[in-house]
């Protein structure tokens, strides 16, 4: 009985431990971001820093569903372009306000997920792959020639500034502060999730659905929940991508970005919230530097991809974790040789 007690309360401390260091490592994040901007003199720099938001968000709500639960998805895109799209149309052609557009917009694209999900997540491995790469395809053919609705292969503009009172967001100041704010709610449910019961199930799920099934979990009632999630959670996305442009074209939301998300994922980390952001920022800086290769930065995603998956394929947060954990080693031996 007494072992079993000093057993539950190291299990106990040591949670409680794992929980304060993840508290302490979230408000440094959010300082961090927070105090960014003042360093920044140019306003391109901010821009870039805007669009490395929305792409953690969206790479966040693609890492909850494959990185936690497994299940690869190479349509992503889709629902990100359908949130922009609903936004956009609802406050362009019907007058409706931003934040209203938004909340459609977010549960259009988690009630299509949820009826969706049922029949595509019975699929498994490269059939689920394609499965959900045919859904953004058809998306894309929707955006693209639904002419008198979203303005096809042209466009859609005018889209209005998202504004709280008289406060209009129309500067790269505020919507950095606009966008990052949600991104690091979202960034924060989804540390929750990823620790809570679920997030325990999920990971079950992606090791051996099987065996998750045994020990009760609903397992495909929960990767049609989680699905849901990562496209509510991708449709915001979109639509303040729609608010903060103010215009949107079919070809911003093709397989190619769906690509670039899920490289986004594996770069940073499967199942790391943090190595969302860093894939997400190392992408959005990436297009910078290959300009010049046109349409041929596919090819250097691709290779990415490989390289990752060859040699890190726990993602560069974990290679990092690895370097500290090495030099941490070495400065303990270091300091017990001098002892």
């Amino acid at each position: 009985m007494l072992q079993l007690f000093l057993k539950n309360g190291l299990v106990a401390k040591t949670t409680m431990t794992k929980e304060k260091r993840e508290i302490i490592i979230f408000l440094i994040f959010t300082l961090a971001v927070l105090i960014t901007p003042f360093f920044l003199r140019g306003s391109y720099f901010l821009n870039v820093l805007v669009f490395i938001g929305i792409n953690t968000m969206l790479a966040v709500a693609l890492n909850l569903l494959l990185g936690y639960a497994g299940q690869i998805s190479l349509g992503h895109a889709a629902f990100f372009g359908l949130g922009a799209y609903v936004s956009g149309v609802l406050t362009t052609r019907f007058g409706l306000d931003p934040w209203l557009a938004l909340v459609i917009a977010a549960a259009v694209s988690g009630v299509l997920a949820f009826i969706i999900g049922f029949p595509i997540l019975k699929l498994k491995g490269h059939y689920l792959a394609m499965a959900t790469l045919g859904f953004g395809i058809i998306m894309f053919i929707i955006f693209n020639e639904t002419v008198a609705v979203t303005g096809g292969p042209s466009g859609l503009s005018g889209i209005p500034n998202i504004q709280i009172s008289s406060l209009i967001f129309d500067n790269d100041w505020s919507n950095y502060y606009l966008i990052w704010t949600i991104t690091l709610l979202v960034m924060l449910l989804s540390i929750n999730l990823s620790q809570s019961r679920i997030g325990r199930a999920l990971r079950a799920i992606a090791d051996s659905e099987v065996a998750a099934r045994v020990m009760g979990v609903n397992a495909r009632l929960l990767k049609v929940q989680i699905f849901t999630v990562s496209a509510v959670i991708s449709a915001m996305a979109g639509s303040l991508y729609a608010h903060t442009m103010t215009f949107i074209s079919p070809a911003s939301f093709g397989f190619n970005f769906s690509i670039e998300l899920v490289t986004m994922v594996i770069i940073g980390g499967l199942g790391s919230i943090y190595g969302s952001f860093l894939g997400a920022a190392i992408l959005t800086i990436l297009p910078e530097f290959l300009r010049i290769l046109q349409d041929f930065d596919i090819i250097v995603y691709g290779l990415m991809l490989i390289i990752m998956t060859m040699y890190l394929p726990g993602g560069l947060i974990s290679g990092l974790e690895q370097i500290a954990g090495f030099i941490g080693s070495k400065i303990k031996s270091r300091g017990g040789s001098h002892a």
